[in-house]
């Protein structure tokens, strides 16, 4: 294919990828938090969606009318991104009626009876502990709870379907309904144009049984367990609403409005601040304190020996009779390339890929771009960057092993633009099959599905092709020294300088350095809290590529030192290994911070975490990879060799 014609499938593809980021963000492509609040005058019409219902039980989210709540007479679905649709994200229309600074009080929405199906449902996500989860101006609902240790409200995303409980007297558990919900809604109001802004959304659940006098006329019924007009109204659950198959539950709700100081640039700050953030403060910063020292204490190791070693090499030139030593016998070996290259060349791109896409996703939200107020963004902007960044990928895999003598270069590029891609999608199809057998909303529709693989095949692949040919194109790096045209044999090595224990050892420095924050990672993954703090894990990330690159380095040079030139795998795996400490830190997180007791749910957890490991293992092997290749060659270019 001429270098024109691969030029236009370059136009082409982008082309397609700005198609597809339209599509698929059709109202959030280029949000920007904080330039579009919405004004609103008294009395105007305030509309309150309703979303999935989630647990950190189960870990399955559940359209919100799978349960026998009140519909409105229609259910519009709001139009969701691709992030959005991937999260499980249901986004629909309420049967609440809210008016600006218009205050209700016990305001029927229906009547439902409930049968013995509905009812073993609706117990099974009481038991599960399921929330409900609701936005009003693109704000997520919440429950205020004060601690009494902090002196503090703390805040948690949407409120329970229920609550399990006794009687007095009586030591049968039992369900109860939350099905009179008191919304409270902060805004903060504009002296000079009288307009409001929203900058809360709050809920108090409660659980009553109502009572009614006479016949039933609907939303006009007059309550007695709650009625404004007598001054009684719903502030305690002492009279809860059991859930009974052939039961009627009344659902009921006040909504109350409350001018608050907070302005509107800084309402997602309330949400922000969740968890006790002092204590993991100093945790991090002392974890990234040590990884420095550390670093520092490599370099200068590095620097000092290295520079005796080549002052040393370069002086023996001149002396006769002296037998080289150290790292420089082998320099007639350590650019052989090694067995399953085309395997290293395939790894090698797909970490590329993966550390593009990271960079370009951690800038964007560093710039404010992929707030947590932008659902679904974060999602949606890392799968569009991860299929920009095939192009980088089939370029450096084809210039590796152009510098291997490969001649196949359109067989390297299709191992690099299915390998991993393929790996993933086949697990991904897999755990998606699982949620859909528990006909839960997390599962992705085929629609998605197929734009998934639209993305993949039309955009990806292509991507992929252009980089490689350009790669191919380039001339082959040379090596700074010859090879000898017979391997020489490597001795016996000491019992720490064994390939296995050396890997392993690696992987703890690389692991060190992100441990911490992937605590605060998978919480907000599997515990549903926001994760905001992206210029912290910006920071983190630099000081992991300068951990991967330095520990990497160093046992390199040992392994050299030993005589053993077989590097270019092992430089691959000793970062990489740190992606074996992470699984095992996901197994010790499930044991002992979730309480997920469901075969399905168990599943879904290591076969995620699974993936990410994997993805740990690609992005740290190739920037180990990639340092120890830049170490060789400045240290071979730099010694004199006959």
């Amino acid at each position: 294919m001429r270098a024109p014609a691969m030029l236009r499938w370059a136009a082409a593809a982008l082309a397609l990828a700005l198609a597809a980021l339209l599509a698929a963000s059709p109202a959030a492509a280029f949000y920007l938090p904080g330039v579009a609040p919405n004004d609103f005058h008294k009395k105007d019409p305030l509309l309150v969606k309703v979303n999935k219902l989630t647990s950190t039980k189960t870990q399955l989210p559940y359209s919100y009318y799978s349960l026998p709540f009140c519909k409105p007479n229609t259910i519009v679905d709001s139009a969701e991104n691709l992030g959005e649709v991937l999260r499980g994200d249901r986004i629909e229309n309420s049967p609440y009626v809210f008016e600006m600074g218009e205050p209700k009080m016990c305001q029927i929405i229906c009547k439902a009876k409930i049968d013995d199906k509905q009812a073993k449902e609706l117990k099974e996500k009481i038991e599960d502990e399921y929330r409900v989860n609701m936005i009003l101006d693109n704000l997520p609902l919440v429950v205020a709870i004060a601690r009494q240790d902090r002196d503090a409200t703390v805040y948690q995303a949407g409120y329970h379907v229920g609550a399990k409980g006794q009687y007095a007297g009586n030591k049968d558990e039992k369900s109860f309904i939350h099905n009179h919900l008191t919304f409270l809604v902060k805004y903060h109001k504009d002296e000079t144009t009288d307009l409001s802004r929203i900058v809360g959304f709050e809920v108090k659940p409660f659980s009553i049984n109502h009572q009614f006098e006479g016949p039933w006329n609907d939303k006009n019924t007059r309550l007695i367990t709650c009625d404004p007009h007598a001054s009684k109204l719903v502030v305690n659950s002492d009279t809860p609403r059991e859930v009974e198959a052939g039961k009627e539950i009344i659902f009921t709700y006040d909504v109350g409005f409350e001018e608050s100081d907070v302005k509107w640039a800084s309402r997602w700050d309330t949400y922000l601040l969740m968890t006790d953030d002092q204590i993991h403060w100093f945790s991090i910063v002392n974890s990234l304190m040590i990884v420095l020292f550390l670093s520092g204490m490599v370099a200068m190791i590095m620097l000092r020996t290295l520079y005796r070693d080549i002052s040393r090499y370069n002086q023996l030139e001149t002396e006769e009779a002296q037998e080289e030593t150290g790292w420089k016998l082998v320099h007639g070996d350590v650019f052989r390339p090694p067995a399953n290259s085309d395997l290293l060349c395939v790894c090698v791109g797909t970490g590329v890929q993966f550390f593009g896409m990271l960079l370009v996703t951690m800038i964007f939200a560093v710039l404010g771009f992929l707030s947590p107020s932008n659902r679904g963004g974060l999602m949606t902007a890392m799968l569009l960057t991860w299929v920009l960044m095939g192009l980088f990928a089939g370029y450096a895999s084809s210039r590796l092993y152009k510098m291997f003598k490969g001649s196949e270069w359109k067989s390297i590029t299709l191992r690099t633009a299915f390998l991993f891609p393929g790996i993933a999608f086949g697990i991904f199809f897999i755990l998606n099959a699982l949620i859909w057998g528990e006909k839960s909303s997390g599962a992705v529709p085929f629609s998605t599905m197929f734009a998934l693989v639209l993305l993949w095949f039309g955009i990806s692949v292509p991507l992929v092709f252009v980089g490689s040919y350009l790669g191919f194109k380039q001339p082959a790096i040379e090596a700074p020294v010859k090879t000898n045209k017979i391997p020489r044999q490597v001795p016996e090595q000491a019992w720490y300088m064994n390939p296995a224990f050396a890997i392993l050892i690696g992987g703890i420095l690389p692991f060190g350095a992100v441990f911490i924050e992937l605590f605060f990672i998978l919480t907000s993954i599997w515990l549903h809290q926001f994760y905001y703090i992206f210029g912290f894990l910006f920071l983190v990330f630099i000081i992991l590529i300068i951990t991967c690159a330095e520990i990497t380095i160093v046992l390199c040079y040992f392994q050299l030192c030993s005589e053993d030139y077989m590097w270019w795998w092992r430089s691959y795996l000793t970062s990489g290994s740190s992606a074996i400490y992470l699984f095992l830190y996901a197994g010790f997180y499930f044991f002992t911070k979730l309480q997920i007791t469901k075969v399905v749910s168990g599943i879904l957890y290591f076969g995620y975490m699974l993936l990410a490991s994997c993805a740990f293992c690609v992005l740290t092997g190739t920037i180990g990879f990639c340092a120890c290749f830049w170490f060789t060659r400045l240290i071979y270019s730099s010694v004199k060799i006959d």
